[in-house]
């Protein structure tokens, strides 16, 4: 009787060593699958392109996950953002009878990246835009303008960034040189393949208006209150518009030698027309603008070469533009609404 009852406690403690080595050899296996998934899923973010090391990897993947592109961050999948954001809410209202603080606005987008940048974070943005705005002595028109559009471009989706360009000195103004400057200081920075191009003093009026690039290019500000709501002339490409960087390049830029007021955007007009692009437009209810009222600024007198400039475009694009700017940074200053480029643009 004493030798059974060792017997049946030596085989019970038997079972106990084997079910315990069991459940050791089942955890182990599961602790295996988590983590070798959750490195797939790093591996996959941190090496997207085929290599030596990603080749195994890379054919481990589904034929769905080669197809759809998508972004993984401890392993979250983020798809495209949609065609159509869902958060627009359509026509707004401008008030611009009380002024706005930039600390006002600060508070009131706390999701910006220092120097005024934003991207989704559920979603890959359709496209990387550079804001573009050439400035001297408009800080009020500034913070208007950074009041209501940092709300605008967030809600439309857009991985973006603001460079407001400003010209240093007491020489006549050259807001067509500033575009060039400030496609060319923002491509040092982020890797933008559309370039919205806007006037510090124009507001949208509908957040369907979506400030990006198209197949052509895109004059956003169709319909101002300062024009009755009508689209002034049928070549006006005035204000605010957009361009891709292949078709910026293809036109050559904006023309440097537009000193003071008037006459550059007829040129852009021209550039457009004569590479065989045509001037894509929303329509006039989405392309409303409200402007902020201003005397005309202090050195920005009329250009009176305007007109005679226009004329000779054709001949003058290949160049006068991009390929031929000159132009010297002062300082660079990092806001966290906006990135601010003083530069000395050079003599009339």
């Amino acid at each position: 009787m004493a030798d059974s009852f060792v017997n049946f406690r030596q085989l019970s403690r038997g079972c106990t060593v084997i079910l315990v080595f069991a459940i050791i050899n089942i955890l182990g296996c599961l602790f295996y699958s988590m983590g070798y998934s959750n490195w797939l899923v790093l591996n996959k973010e941190i090496n997207p392109k085929p290599g030596n090391q990603t080749l195994g990897i890379l054919n481990l993947l589904s034929a769905e996950d080669m197809q759809t592109p998508a972004t993984t961050t401890l392993g979250r999948t983020f798809e495209k953002c949609p065609d159509e954001p869902p958060h627009l809410v359509g026509p707004l209202r401008v008030e611009l009878s009380t002024p706005v603080s930039l600390d006002t606005v600060r508070k009131e987008n706390p999701h910006l990246q220092v120097g005024g940048h934003y991207k989704p974070n559920d979603c890959i943005a359709l496209q990387k835009v550079a804001v573009i705005i050439p400035f001297r002595y408009r800080e009020e028109h500034l913070q208007f303008w950074l009041h209501y559009l940092h709300p605008i471009l967030q809600r439309q989706q857009l991985d973006y960034g603001v460079y407001v360009i400003q010209q240093h000195g007491e020489n006549t103004f050259n807001r067509a040189k500033l575009m060039n400057i400030g496609y060319n200081e923002a491509l040092k920075e982020y890797d933008y393949d559309c370039f919205v191009f806007s006037d510090v003093d124009l507001i949208p009026m509908d957040d369907r208006n979506t400030y990006r690039c198209f197949s052509q290019p895109r004059h956003l500000s169709v319909s101002m209150d300062k024009f009755g709501f009508r689209l002034p002339y049928n070549q006006y490409f005035g204000g605010v518009s957009s361009l891709s960087k292949e078709q910026f390049l293809k036109i050559n830029g904006f023309p440097n030698n537009y000193w003071g007021w008037g006459g550059e955007d007829d040129d852009m007009y021209n550039r457009v027309s004569f590479r065989g692009m045509s001037i894509s437009r929303p329509d006039g209810q989405v392309g409303k603008y409200q402007m902020i009222r201003h005397e005309r600024d202090r050195l920005n007198q009329p250009n009176p070469q305007r007109f005679d400039r226009i004329q000779r475009t054709r001949q003058t694009m290949d160049t006068d533009g991009i390929n031929s700017l000159k132009y010297e940074v002062v300082k660079v200053e990092k806001n966290a609404l906006f990135t601010n480029i003083t530069v000395e643009v050079g003599l009339s």
